[in-house]
């Protein structure tokens, strides 16, 4: 293995402010390509906590760029999310298209902030960038980050808010506030008089992108601006995407990857593990999936750079270009395309009482002919609202037993027979309701789970959406899942109004929600129709194509 050196390097942006990167490079007289990194959390970390470090991708024969976005680390000028990545990442790709002892051509990688600085940089189309590898990014900042089907992703936005002004207060040297907002990152401030609006960031951090989001919880100019998804038709590099099933971002991974590879001349390829937002291991949540999902992707990275930068073979570029693992039979399997097969229908079947006992409500696969229509009522209390478990979308993420929480009678549970042969599944499960409540507003969660024989019951996958109106016909679709379900295992719906703090508790009232106060929360009555006439119903996408 090469021995590498390490040096902090600057460059100077066209409005003249310095940029600072650590530079790791093996000792060899060779012209090596580029590895980049730009990223806002201080550039020692360097995104260790899912790649390797620097120094070993350096050692593999390249040269690594590990740079502090502006306004962070040591980098001058003012931090403003996103909105100067793609000036500051053009003029680093040409700065470092004269960086000597290298052969100018750039591949970048990263994952998070660090994969949306990729896709920002690509849509200046600098022809020193070849290929990018961007995980866990957003198309649409809306719809695939900050908000989940106009429902706030509290837990989410609110940590990574407190986290960033800290890492500001840090670098500043205020002691005082970086106490306060350390101390809030470990216990989040969930219960002010505004629980989405809390005072903590109003004083301290006045001028984060937080007030941004949760101001705009509709689709603006503010987000179309700021979004990568128009920029998408300047790019066309080669990438490598990767995404994790119970990651927050995985529906931009997937809507950027398809429309990519629908309209890209560039290789596109993707792969997506049983892994959260991080850490990209073998276990995750109470599951551990096996020695096969621990994570290959630095070598996955440096075939896919060595093709492409040093334009070497790899069996990389021979295997069909989607790789997913498909939990329950815990292995990977490859596919031409992310595309779902032919649905199975489950129907949404009770006698009214399947939010007191969790084994009155049914999933069916035929109706009964004649049938009296049934209305299933449940409570949301915001006293005792739901709590958020795992999934995709709350601290920590992955599959959590949860036979305990159904059988809360603010969760309404529907039930399968056991299943009479293995199911794979591949794609996101739709549920179709007709529900109404008693206030103006209201939420609906629904997770998808599997019972096993002796009554425990995981999380499969999940969706959220907040309604403006009392009436509707709800069609929610869930987090994508790959995964089969073995035989005797049964299918649970679980259906509730809130899950309290991955997405902040809807007050009911309709006020927006930097206004809406704890005070006012109401307790909503929310119902679900069923039978024949309102056809609700769970709908599965099967893999029939296992490769």
């Amino acid at each position: 293995m090469l021995t590498v050196k390490q040096e902090t390097i600057s460059l100077l942006t066209r409005d003249r402010l310095r940029l600072d990167a650590d530079i790791y490079y093996p000792e060899t007289t060779e012209a090596l390509p580029i590895l980049l990194m730009r990223q806002p959390y201080g550039r020692k970390i360097a995104s260790t906590v899912v790649y390797a470090h620097p120094r070993w991708y350096a050692a593999q024969g390249y040269i690594v760029i590990i740079q502090d976005v502006r306004g962070r680390g040591t980098s001058q000028g003012e931090f403003k999310l996103f909105e100067n990545e793609i000036l500051d990442g053009l003029d680093t790709l040409n700065w470092l298209a004269q960086l000597p002892n290298s052969t100018g051509e750039v591949g970048m990688y990263g994952f998070s902030y660090q994969g949306m600085t990729q896709l920002y940089a690509a849509a200046s189309q600098p022809p020193n960038l070849k290929t990018i590898c961007p995980a866990m990014i957003a198309q649409d900042l809306y719809q695939d980050w900050a908000y989940e089907n106009n429902a706030f992703c509290l837990q989410l936005n609110m940590a990574w808010a407190i986290q960033l002004a800290a890492e500001t207060a840090k670098l500043r040297g205020d002691n005082d506030d970086f106490q306060k907002l350390y101390h809030a990152s470990r216990h989040l401030p969930l219960t002010d008089n505004i629980p989405a609006n809390p005072q903590i960031l109003q004083e301290l951090a006045p001028d984060s992108f937080y007030h941004d989001w949760l101001n705009r919880p509709q689709s603006d100019p503010y987000w179309q601006n700021l979004s990568p998804q128009n920029l998408l038709e300047n790019i066309d590099v080669p990438m490598l995407h990767i995404g994790g099933w119970f990651d927050p971002h995985l529906r931009g991974n997937f809507r950027l990857y398809q429309t990519l590879q629908n309209r890209c001349r560039s290789p596109q390829h993707l792969v997506v593990g049983p892994w959260g937002h991080l850490p990209w291991g073998q276990s995750l949540g109470e599951i551990n999936y096996g020695e096969a999902a621990n994570s290959f992707i630095d070598h996955m990275q440096i075939a896919w750079f060595d093709y492409f930068l040093k334009q070497k073979n790899s069996a990389l570029m021979t295997n069909l270009p989607v790789k997913l693992f498909e939990m329950g039979s815990n292995q990977w399997r490859y596919y031409d395309n992310f595309t779902s097969g032919k649905q199975q229908i489950h129907y949404l079947h009770s006698n009214g009482l399947a939010a007191i006992n969790n084994q009155a409500g049914k999933l069916v696969t035929t109706l009964p002919d004649v049938e009296i229509p049934v209305t299933d009522y449940f409570v949301h209390d915001p006293w005792r609202p739901v709590p958020s478990l795992g999934g995709h979308a709350s601290f920590p993420a992955g599959v959590f037993e949860r036979s305990l929480l159904d059988c809360r009678t603010d969760i309404v549970t529907y039930t399968s027979e056991p299943l009479t042969t293995d199911l794979h599944l591949l794609g996101s499960p739709m549920v179709e309701i007709q529900v109404q409540a008693d206030s103006e507003s209201f939420d609906l969660c629904a997770i998808l789970s599997r019972m096993t024989a002796d009554g425990n019951v995981y999380h499969i996958s999940q969706g959220y959406r907040r309604l403006n109106q009392s009436q509707a016909v709800v069609n929610l679709s869930l987090q994508a899942t790959c995964i089969k379900i073995p035989k005797g295992d049964r299918l649970r719906l679980s259906l509730s109004g809130a899950c309290f703090p991955a997405y902040n508790v809807n007050a009911g009232t309709g006020k927006a929600l930097a206004e809406a106060q704890l005070l006012e929360q109401q307790v909503i009555t929310i119902s679900i129709k069923l039978g024949k006439h309102f056809n609700s119903k769970l709908c599965l996408s099967l893999n029939e194509n296992i490769v």
